[in-house]
């Protein structure tokens, strides 16, 4: 009796992805910062004590956090701090 021989990682990837291609799915990959890097910190301890130091920090910080509340979030948001 002879054993099917068992599918090697290429044959799994290649057989998900056709299955994601069949759900709609496209597969996408993009290069991003290594936050683990020196290098990467180094610069954003820079870039945020430059903002800290600005002029306009508070009128940016103000943007910053009313575009990032959802909307229906700053309900929940305001419970959070009141407890």
């Amino acid at each position: 009796m002879a054993t099917a021989a068992r599918p090697t990682s290429r044959d799994k990837v290649r057989a998900h992805r056709a299955r994601m291609k069949k759900k709609g799915m496209r597969l996408i990959q993009m290069w991003v910062p290594d936050t683990r890097s020196k290098a990467f910190k180094r610069r954003a301890h820079l870039d945020s004590l430059t903002i800290a130091n600005s002029p306009h920090e508070k009128d940016d910080q103000d943007f910053v956090d009313a575009v990032s509340v959802w909307p229906g979030e700053s309900d929940k948001a305001d419970r959070a701090t009141k407890r």
